[in-house]
């Protein structure tokens, strides 16, 4: 196999490993009450014996108590699901033509970065656990460094 062949292959799956990163990122903001109780059961947290315990019992309620009088407030969130696939979908574009879309790698990256500023400031404002943020940022950690590698490699394919 050639140097060409192994980087395209190697592009294509880290590629196809963010867009269902994003696409599985999405999912998970459409029935957020169902996976909050099951998170709750699954992590023995009924008591509110922790911290996390704690937290994870007051979300549940709130989202409970918003679910019963304000559901409509839950279509917020089925946007960011929304939001989430349109982007996995744009990402086919790196798919089929990693070199000619390389700008997708690039805008990837810069929308990596910027979800560490954002998590740590608007859930600062919104009162989100510091730890929580974290995982929040992690997203982003997470989702740059397939991305970067792929930026990399399709430099290299450019290059020739």
């Amino acid at each position: 196999m050639s140097r060409e062949q192994i980087l395209r292959r190697r592009i294509k799956l880290l590629t196809w490993l963010f867009i269902v990163g994003l696409f599985v990122s999405g999912a998970t903001a459409i029935p957020l009450l169902g996976e909050l109780n099951l998170l709750v059961n699954f992590l023995g947290a009924n008591h509110g014996s922790s911290e996390l315990a704690s937290w994870l019992l007051r979300v549940r309620d709130a989202l409970a108590q918003t679910q019963a009088q304000h559901a409509f407030l839950f279509y917020g969130t089925d946007w960011l699901a929304f939001g989430h696939f349109v982007i996995a979908i744009v990402f086919i574009g790196a798919l089929r033509d990693p070199v000619r879309n390389r700008w997708l790698f690039n805008f990837g990256l810069i929308a990596c970065v910027l979800v560490i500023p954002y998590a740590l400031v608007f859930g600062g404002l919104r009162g989100i656990l510091f730890w929580w943020r974290l995982i929040d940022c992690s997203c982003g950690v997470f989702g740059f460094i397939p991305l970067w590698f792929c930026r990399k490699w399709t430099g290299e394919l450019e290059r020739g």
